[in-house]
């Protein structure tokens, strides 16, 4: 698979399809890669649009098990990956496209949203994160223990006090709702979105509901959907329709 390169960063990709831009956000955490949809995705993405759209997809920067690489932007944590994405796109030859993000492509949407809200068609958000107040530290504590000491072992130019560094701006600097950006910005959100919320420990359903409700222009898809598996497919047609609409809205 292709790689691109920008200064320090290395992002290595996937661009498979025809047709209108859908750049897909592996979940993960961030040990975000591509192999997340063959293995612990509820359903593969790049597969299931392939056909219908150049799907475009990443190794999140510096995942274990992944091949993108980069520096710990201690004070910009969440603008890195950001950075990342919109740079990818840039490297394509991509300016308006459509998203679909898993899990931490949520609070990674947002972001985009807030730093190029013109350049997104619309978004697909698959059981995003989100802060549990009852687990207000599980994001930091999940990768201080499963994300910094394998990346250090691999990166002899960082060390735990920089991981510390870096989970500390991302996690607990501005500890609720979907980390990226206010509740005042999704309601003011004219991007379509259509949101497929989960409840688990990271996917709180409450803040998947709250952006239904305060977004203007959300929809939201059969809940649940991930159980019993027979309900995975209709929940993707929902998402395939949402999409060809916000496509034929484009063309």
């Amino acid at each position: 698979m292709p790689m691109y390169e920008k200064g320090s960063v290395r992002i290595h990709y996937q661009d498979t399809g025809t047709g209108m831009p859908l750049l897909i956000l592996p979940g993960g955490g961030l040990n975000a890669t591509m192999s997340f949809f063959k293995s612990r995705s509820p359903f593969d993405a790049v597969e299931e649009f392939k056909n219908d759209y150049r799907c475009i997809t990443m190794d999140a920067r510096n995942a274990n098990g992944g091949e993108s690489s980069g520096p710990l932007e201690v004070d910009r944590p969440w603008d890195a990956y950001t950075d990342d994405q919109l740079g990818l796109m840039d490297h394509l030859g991509i300016d308006k496209f459509l998203v679909m993000g898993f899990c931490i492509g949520g609070p990674f949407i947002w972001n985009m949203l807030k730093r190029a809200p013109e350049r997104v068609i619309a978004a697909v958000m698959v059981q995003p994160s989100g802060f549990r107040p009852e687990l207000p530290d599980q994001f930091y504590a999940n990768n201080i223990k499963d994300w910094g000491p394998a990346l250090c072992a691999r990166r002899p130019d960082l060390n735990m006090d920089i991981v510390h560094a870096f989970l500390e701006k991302m996690y607990r600097a501005n500890p609720d709702f979907v980390f990226t950006v206010s509740r005042d910005f999704v309601r003011q959100c004219q991007t379509p979105i259509f949101v497929m919320p989960d409840d688990t420990a990271p996917h709180p359903y409450a803040v998947a509901k709250e952006v239904v409700d305060l977004a203007p222009k959300a929809e939201v898809s059969i809940y649940p959907w991930k159980e019993p598996k027979e309900r995975v497919p209709e929940a993707v047609a929902q998402a395939r329709a949402f999409l060809e609409r916000q496509r034929n809205n484009v063309t």
